[in-house]
């Protein structure tokens, strides 16, 4: 029997841990755990064959780190480590009813536009590993450890478009619920889901009772089997040891736990013995799995924010060439922060969904929506709607897409529906039908519900989700087919009524060649969402557009309570407030939060006419730092954000620094500190994140990088003196490394203040192995740093 048939129909076992395995085994300081494949081959066949023992029906193999980026200061090739890990499972497996899954983690580098990796290179390494993994014989690939979303999809395309087995994906949340990019749990699904994995979950970072809410959440929204790997509880010091703090009775205990709620894939992580394997495989053996009734909602998503179509949903229309004559001219210039400003402005107006288009023909529509969707995505959280006519458009934007996004759209002819729908269903998104075909608009509602009909049935025949299908039942000018308004309205109602789905209406088109445009669309919308409208196009900057909103949902329960709408209007405003219009001027701190990196370079400028560096620095930009931060740290923002708005800064410094190095002054420096990821240890995305919000306080920073051995920490902590030494570890592995860094530092006497962090580490930890400060993120090293340089 393959691995495909047991999938959502037993329970299937995954064995445990494999790098705090091969430490006990003597894996060395530093040392690559892949390389054992080859020079240890029987220490890697024991574990396999004890996890076989304990019970495990799938075998991982030794190959998390088995990518060209981190193998490449070894002698050894990726298809040399995989083809050696692979063919040690299938001997430690023999003649047993098992399974071997390729293992492949994360590549270790941040992804554009957080990070330089681009989308393509990372397809690139994951599509090699995969290739290699099939050639050797793999029954399926195992996704795992993941914390950025947009990586992950990357990774889902390199094995789906390359081979046909089954692939498990898994993502590693923090205590707030969150990976370490700011991913919810049903973002998650929501995107896995459309890209056809066919099961996922959670794994590492946490034990199982610190992992039960996100198992609960992934549990209630996903329709596919769901995989848990729990770590040994947390990470604790011991006699000189790192241990975990939980028995095999409690690991046991939380498996159950999430056997019960539906999860059908249980394994261990971090800590996880062959004993942790067996006591779970005792505990839930001959058990049949529990039947999860999962209700499928219209929604949509990027990596950190889902938005459910279960009422009104506004959708920003703004991001548009259409009649816009400074638009089509930031495109042409290539003025992405006039483009972000747009966004912005419309999300602080009360868009939950922002249309993009950017259709002129005197640019390359296809560069121009990538770049535009993932600038977008750098500075918001809001969902996106790709909106083009290009089809080859259509699907470079939902390749490039973090999360699952509408299309808009398709019609009612064969060709177009057959075009763009398999495009649609392979990448998950949502689509928007419009009723009109070869033969234009259909005067009467009758004939648009019937197109709309075609498109429906089109769309499931191809895998579409009815819930996934939005219709637009098309807005015409009432200036010139006046009849044409209540037939569109009636055909908005039939549609809902007939086949339960979401309508959609670009209401402004109804107001073309009339004066006093803003009454007409304010009272068409009004009728619209009394005939069923759920998602309006239209200028959440327009007040008397948002007015109607708030109101129809008080009077449509949607506002319970009529709790948003007071908080609206229960404060008058001023009648001499300006109106936003999304293209006001902002000032340099205002930058800073909203990351418009391309509009601070002259700000900056401009602002040097009458201040001097200094005074930016402490008025402007750490100011705008700190809100940045105080933002993160609430979750209003997330990494993304956080990063473009240190970039942002960074143009601001680079300003400043020509300017005082014109007038001969000494660099702007609050003081030196030391970053270096310990030995061992090939990670360095928290550690880079933490240099670049350093700096951009006005530290010095001194980065020696990742696998730093010990002597080199202690040589530049000598000579360098600086007052704060920060030490990164993310793998469970490296946490000994760690510890005998800072024994060294304190043994040479060095007067340095430590301050230490990483997935793994927990504040405990830290003050076990002599750290002064724990910091769980970039917010944190900040006010570490302040704190030793009052």
């Amino acid at each position: 029997m393959g691995i495909k048939e047991l999938i959502g129909k037993e329970l299937i076992i995954f064995d445990g841990a494999m790098g705090t395995m091969l430490q006990k085994k003597g894996l060395k300081l530093g040392q690559c755990p892949e390389i054992f494949n080859i020079e240890n081959p029987e220490v890697i066949k024991s574990i396999h064959q004890g996890y076989i023992e304990a019970g495990a029906r799938v075998i991982t193999t030794n190959t998390f780190g088995a990518n060209e980026k981190k193998l490449r200061n070894t002698s050894y090739s990726v298809e040399e480590i995989i083809k050696a890990a692979v063919t040690i499972a299938k001997d430690a497996i023999g003649e047993r009813e098992a399974y071997v899954a390729l293992d492949i983690g994360p590549i270790g580098e941040l992804l554009e536009p957080m990070g330089t990796l681009s989308f393509d290179e990372a397809y690139e390494i994951f599509k090699r590993q995969v290739l290699v993994g099939l050639e050797n014989g793999v029954d399926l690939i195992l996704l795992e450890t993941m914390t950025d979303l947009y990586e992950l999809k990357a990774a889902v395309l390199a094995v789906k478009e390359n081979c046909d087995l089954p692939v498990f994906a898994t993502m590693t949340f923090e205590s707030n619920e969150r990976t370490f990019t700011g991913c919810i749990p049903e973002a998650m699904v929501l995107t896995l889901e459309g890209l056809g994995v066919d099961a996922l979950g959670v794994n590492c970072s946490l034990g199982p009772k610190e992992l039960l809410p996100i198992v609960e959440r992934i549990t209630k929204v996903s329709s596919l089997p769901v995989m848990v790997q729990a770590n040994a509880g947390l990470p604790k010091i011991r006699n000189g040891e790192t241990v975990f703090d939980i028995s095999t009775k409690d690991f046991a205990d939380g498996a159950e736990t999430f056997f019960n709620l539906g999860t059908s894939i249980i394994g261990g992580c971090c800590g996880t013995t062959f004993d942790y394997i067996r006591e779970v495989k005792e505990r839930l053996n001959n058990r049949s799995l529990v039947k999860r009734t999962i209700e499928y909602r219209a929604s949509i998503c990027s990596d950190s924010k889902v938005v459910y179509i279960d009422g009104v949903r506004v959708v920003g229309e703004r991001i548009n060439p259409t009649g816009k004559k400074m638009f089509k001219e930031a495109l042409i210039k290539g003025d992405m922060d006039y483009i972000l400003k747009q966004a912005i402005t419309q999300v602080e107006g009360g868009a939950e969904i922002l249309d993009v288009n950017v259709g002129i023909p005197q640019i390359n529509e296809e560069e121009v929506m990538v770049r535009t969707i993932k600038e977008i995505q750098s500075v918001i959280d809001t969902p996106l709607q790709i909106d083009s006519t290009n089809k080859k458009v259509i699907e470079k934007a939902l390749r490039y897409y973090n999360g699952k996004p509408i299309v808009n759209s398709v019609n009612g002819e064969d060709k177009v529906l057959d075009e763009v729908l398999p495009i649609v269903k392979k990448y998950g998104a949502a689509v928007i039908g419009l009723t009109l075909d070869k033969g234009g608009i259909p005067p009467k509602a009758e004939e648009r519900v019937a197109i709309a009909e075609k498109i429906i049935k089109r769309a499931e025949s191809y895998g579409i989700k009815r819930e996934d299908i939005f219709i637009d039942c098309l807005v015409l000018t009432a200036s010139a087919q006046q009849k044409e308004v209540k037939e569109t309205l009636k055909a908005v109602t039939l549609v809902k009524e007939k086949f339960k789905v979401k309508t959609l209406l670009g209401v402004s088109n109804i107001s073309f060649g009339l004066p006093n445009r803003a009454l007409i669309n304010e009272s068409f919308l009004a009728l619209a969402l009394g005939a069923g409208l759920d998602l309006p196009i239209m200028n959440p900057n327009s007040e008397g557009m948002m007015d109607v909103i708030r109101a129809y949902r008080v009077l449509n329960n949607e506002d319970v309570g009529a709790e948003k709408y007071i908080e609206a209007y229960a404060i008058e405003k001023s009648d001499n407030e300006p109106k936003k219009d999304g293209n006001e001027v902002t000032d340099l701190k205002v930058m800073v939060i909203k990351g418009l990196k391309e509009d601070i370079r002259e700000a900056t400028k401009q602002l040097l006419k009458n201040t001097d560096e200094l005074s930016i620095v402490n008025n402007y930009l750490i100011p705008a730092l700190d809100e940045v931060g105080y933002k993160y740290e609430k979750e209003i923002i997330f990494l993304p954000q956080l990063i473009r708005s240190a970039e942002t800064v960074k143009v601001a410094f680079e300003v400043l620094k020509e300017s005082l190095s014109k007038k001969n002054v000494e660099k702007i420096s609050k003081g030196k500190i030391v970053l270096a990821t310990v030995k061992g240890d090939i990670h360095d995305i928290g550690k880079n994140i933490v240099k670049v919000i350093l700096e951009n306080y006005g530290y010095e920073v001194i980065d020696l990088g990742k696998d730093v051995p010990i002597e080199r920490i202690l040589e530049i902590a000598k000579t360098e003196k600086p007052k704060l030494v920060g030490l990164s570890a993310l793998m469970t592995t490296t946490l000994k490394s760690m510890e005998e860094t800072i024994k060294a530092i304190r043994n040479e006497a060095i007067d340095t203040k430590i301050m230490v962090g990483g997935a793994v580490l927990t504040p405990e930890y830290a003050e076990i192995i002599g750290a002064d400060y724990y910091s769980k993120d970039a917010k944190e090293a900040v006010n570490i740093a302040k704190e030793i340089f009052k």
